[in-house]
């Protein structure tokens, strides 16, 4: 059996609104703050229907710093999961001072993922909506989508793509991802 491949998303300001305050972006403290973006639950689907493994791949640093709680990221996580077709949520708890080799720009736990779940790399693609995203993403051999908005630092980064958010990016990595041969079964059909 071949590798499967995936789509690695991140999960604040990818999948999830984001709070802005001061020009720095928040997390949702909590399921009554947890507002899915337009069309991320058909673009979620459209990518499932294109063979790709969806793994939310999310830095939770506010949990080392203390004014989040992981009982609240992971009930926010379970509430993605029941709404969204996704095959994997994987969190780094970790701040950047921890020097964490999971926490992103660096690839750890898209490379974590991949393992557990046979996915082949260079066939999949990162979706994130900062620099650290995109650079994670490469990193990793894999197709990178930065979702452009104010917070991205866009100049720290070189992304493959560049979407205005999941909709256009699911768009543009049906045109970019090279189709996968027909397994064995399929081909004698």
């Amino acid at each position: 059996m071949s590798p499967r491949r995936a789509a690695f998303l991140d999960r604040d300001g990818v999948i999830n609104r984001v709070r802005v305050c001061g020009g720095v972006t928040h997390p949702p403290r909590g399921l009554d703050e947890l507002e899915l973006l337009p069309g991320v639950e058909d673009a979620a689907r459209r990518l499932s229907a294109l063979g790709l493994k969806l793994i939310v791949v999310t830095n939770q640093p506010d949990v080392a710093r203390g004014t989040q709680t992981r009982a609240a990221v992971e009930a926010i996580n379970r509430a993605l999961r029941d709404r969204l077709p996704l095959d994997d949520v994987v969190c780094c708890y970790h701040d950047n001072d921890d020097d964490c080799p999971c926490r992103k720009p660096r690839p750890g736990m898209l490379l974590d993922a991949a393992a557990r779940h046979g996915v082949d790399l260079g066939g999949s693609v990162m979706v994130g909506d900062r620099w650290s995203d995109v650079v994670a993403g490469r990193a990793a051999g894999c197709l990178s989508v930065l979702v452009s908005g104010p917070y991205s630092r866009a100049h720290l980064c070189r992304p493959d793509l560049v979407a205005t958010g999941l909709p256009d990016a699911v768009d543009q990595i049906a045109r970019t991802l090279p189709t996968p041969p027909p397994t064995p079964a399929t081909a004698t059909r």
